[in-house]
This record gives C-alpha cells, sequence and structure tokens, in this order.
C-alpha cells in the first residue's frame, strides 16, 4: 500500500546518527543521500522493499512533528523492538509510553516501544507473533 514514509529534520546530520542506529537493528544499512532540485539533502534508508527518508523542509520552513501521527517499524522478535527502542534512546531519541513491552491487543499479545526522533516524530517498533 505504501510507497514510503518521509519525515522532516531540522539537523540531517544528527537525524542521520539516529536513524543509522535504530534502523540499523532492523538490518537497513547506509542511506543513500540525494539533494534534490531545490538544494535540500535527503536521506533515502532502503529495506526489505521499503524506503524510510528523512529531509530537509524543501519550503523551507521549520520541520515539525504530527500531533497523533505514529510511524510503525516491523520487528522480527521481541529482543528486536527492544534494541530498537534501546538504539533510539542512546541516539538522541526519547522514551516515551510505557517501557517496552508485550501488550494485550485486538489481535492478541504484540510487543511494542515508543520512542521520538530528535525532531519529535513518534515511532514504534512492533512484533506481532506469527
Amino acid at each position: 500500500m505504501f510507497s514510503h514514509v518521509m519525515v522532516g529534520s531540522n539537523d540531517l546530520e544528527r537525524s542521520k546518527r539516529f536513524y543509522d542506529a535504530v534502523l540499523g537493528t532492523l538490518g537497513a544499512g547506509e542511506p543513500v543521500r540525494n539533494v534534490a532540485p531545490s538544494g535540500h539533502t535527503r536521506l533515502f534508508y532502503r529495506h526489505a522493499g521499503s524506503t524510510f527518508c528523512v529531509s530537509e523542509p524543501i519550503d523551507g520552513q521549520p520541520a515539525t512533528f504530527a500531533n497523533g501521527g505514529t510511524i510503525g517499524f516491523t520487528c522480527d522478535s521481541p529482543e528486536q523492538v527492544k534494541a530498537f527502542h534501546d538504539a533510539g534512546v542512546a541516539n538522541g531519541g526519547v522514551s516515551i509510553e510505557d517501557p517496552p513491552g508485550p501488550r494485550e491487543g485486538a489481535l492478541g499479545v504484540m510487543h511494542l516501544a515508543y520512542v521520538r526522533d530528535p525532531d519529535g516524530n513518534k515511532l514504534c517498533a512492533i512484533h506481532r507473533p506469527g
């Protein structure tokens, strides 16, 4: 359904350190660095058929996060959920909501962790036992 997700950043190098760490826990490698025709730099992380992008805002305005928005990343195990969370906190992110761990949901028990990136975007690491 989705081709990509893009978030804005006010400090691309700070965001790169953060996303290199958290997306590295999922197996993503170095991003492709691209300069848009507008002169703004963007980072494209590609992994397992998905693309996650971090960009300087092309309109020249400060990057802001979406109130009520969450970007979810699929993890292979509860341990990967925790690793994602811990890498985020160690690289400038902030742990939010409950600590990483199991939650009862409509589809049964799943493992979740929530962290905000350095620009305030809300991320969820999730493992749903299959």
